[in-house]
Formats: structure tokens, sequence, C-alpha cells
């Protein structure tokens, strides 16, 4: 098989009905298969697949084993050149899949892609989790072409161009079957939130390239699972993201990377405080206790890539501090960067 199209599943019948369709109808191709991987979902979601989509493949796992779990555990069962990783609240338009895989097909030194991602409640904006391609800053902090922090902006055409990036969103993640296990798949350690930079980083560490294809287009409503603003997704976000900085900067920059997050971690907390956001305010420290737990454990992974390092320097890793160009410099678009 040429491409497989893999939905991860749980507890999503409605997402499924609303947006599977979409799917099925744009990936009638030969050399494409659709499959759902469920997360041992509690509602109907299998009973309306087999009764609505008894063409679509079904994967059925025996618990919920979180994001990235759930895909390592799903695409084990998969044979096919590229893994499509899509979520379940994605709509696609016609088209989508041809132009990224003769990309990747054109460049085999391109280990991963996405499409640009608008938002499907407001389709003329960019999407908040990938936009037109992700990149991170020198403290670790992600942010997009379209996308600087929480300012989305206006799709105009201003990033329609193909565009190396740093990391891929895991809402519509094109991928080569062989690198993704070579890499070691998704950290299921992070069961949820950035394990899709996570791999990127391992990627771009290897050597490997990850590119945005704008020509490829779809739709995604995000927040499905948590929202922006619960205490769990920040949580996950600060935990994970330390845990990335840890697996897969480069020796040099280490220290003052998390150097430079203790405090402005810390900092943000106390802004989530004055914002009356307690929640939030608990998860951060959380998040920094279990980071320091959980650091041992992670210390053969950094082990391993760093003896797999290829390149000392990322070209995508920005720089400069886009927190500070966000709340001191004033900037709200990637273009006014002004970088690459």
């Amino acid at each position: 098989m040429k491409v497989a199209v893999v939905i991860l599943n749980w507890n999503g019948r409605q997402m499924l009905e609303k947006f599977l369709p979409s799917v099925c109808r744009f990936s009638q191709q030969e050399g494409v298969e659709v499959i759902v991987a469920d997360n041992a979902s509690t509602d109907d979601s299998l009973a309306f697949l087999s009764e609505s989509y008894p063409g679509v493949r079904q994967i059925v796992l025996d618990k919920n084993y979180g994001f990235a779990e759930g895909y390592n555990r799903s695409l084990a069962q998969v044979e096919a050149d590229y893994f499509v990783l899509l979520n379940s609240d994605v709509e696609v338009t016609e088209h989508w899949i041809d132009s990224v895989v003769s990309y990747m097909d054109e460049h085999p030194d391109v280990a991963a892609c996405q499409p640009k991602i608008r938002a499907y409640y407001a389709k003329e904006h960019f999407e908040h989790a990938g936009a037109s391609g992700g990149f991170m800053d020198k403290y670790g902090y992600p942010f997009c072409r379209g996308r600087i922090l929480s300012v989305v902006e206006e799709d105009k055409g201003q990033y329609d161009t193909e565009k190396d990036l740093f990391w891929a969103t895991g809402a519509a993640f094109f991928v080569r079957s062989k690198v993704y296990r070579a890499c070691g798949g998704l950290d299921a350690d992070f069961f949820a939130h950035m394990e899709e930079i996570d791999l990127c980083w391992r990627m771009r560490n290897r050597g490997y390239r990850i590119v945005c294809v704008p020509q490829s287009v779809v739709y995604h409503v995000g927040g499905g699972t948590l929202n922006a603003t619960n205490p769990r997704k920040t949580y996950l976000n600060y935990r994970n993201n330390l845990l990335m900085i840890y697996k897969n900067a480069q020796p040099s920059q280490l220290k003052k990377m998390l150097f430079a997050r203790y405090f402005l971690d810390y900092l943000s907390a106390f802004v989530f405080l004055l914002k009356g956001e307690i929640g939030n305010f608990k998860a951060v420290f959380k998040a920094r206790s279990d980071y320091a737990k959980m650091k041992r454990q992670f210390a053969t992974k950094r082990n391993e890539n760093v003896s797999q390092m290829k390149s000392p320097e990322i070209k995508e890793i920005y720089g400069k501090s886009i927190i500070f160009d966000f709340y001191l410099r004033k900037i709200r678009s990637f273009a006014s960067l002004k970088w690459i």
C-alpha cells in the first residue's frame, strides 16, 4: 500500500459522523486506505462505523493508550510507504493527498510533511495547532507560520510556498513509515501534546527535512479533547515541552535552555495567578515537579538521540525569544520576524 490514512478515535462518534465523509470521499484512489484506530471507546463509535462505513478498516485497541501510544500500536498493524496521522476533527479537500505525497516522492530527504491547516469555524484564518507549518524559538516555545502565540493570522496566500519547518502538526501528519519506525515513533511517555514536535526534532537531528506543502488544504476544528484553558492541557504542554528539550537539545544548548525555562515557566505561572487561573497556576508547578521526577528515566532516550545527531545547528529554530518579540516588540505575524 502506498498511503494509509489513520484516524485515532476515542469516543468520537460525532466527529466521525461529521468529518469521515470528506476523508472517504477525497481519499478514494488506488493505493490509499482509510483506517480508524479506536482507543477503547465506550460510546457507539464502532457500531456506527460498522453500519455506516463497512469498507473502512477498524483497528480496535484494548484500552485508551492516549495519542502517542495509541498511534504506535495502531501503526504497528499497518503496512504502507506513507502514514497519514489524521485527527478525527479534520475536514479534508480534493487532492489533499496527491500534492503532499508527490512532493515526498520527489524529495527522499523529507521525512514528514503537513498541509496548510485552516480553522474549520473561521475558514479564512489559519488554525492554531499547525497553520502553515511549525517552528520553535531558542527557549523551546513553539509557534507557526500563520500563528504567533495566541494570534492567528488570516490566510491571504502569504504562506502559500513550500517551506522547510521545524515541526509538522499532528492534526494532519504525513510521514515515511520507515523513518517513523527508525526514529522510534511517538513517545508514549508524553501521552498527549507535543509528541509530534518531539518526533520532528528527532528527525531533524538525524538530518531529515520537514516541509509544509500548502497546495494541500484541510480544515481543523482543534481543541476537541481539551480546550486551551484546561489545566490538564497546560500541565501536559509544560511537562512535555521540558521533556522534549531534555531529550533533543544540542549538548551545547541544553543547560542554557533549561536555565532560562526555569525562570520563564515560573513567571508564566504567576501570570496565570494574576489572571485568576488558579488551576493553570498549579498545573505549571506540577508539570515542573513531574518533569524533575521523570527526567532520569529519559536519560537513555537523550543519549540515543545525541548519538544520532548529524548537524550541530537546525536553522528552523528561531535564534531569539518569541515571547520577547510578541510582548515587547509587538510582533503579531510570522512574516514580521523577517527571519527565514
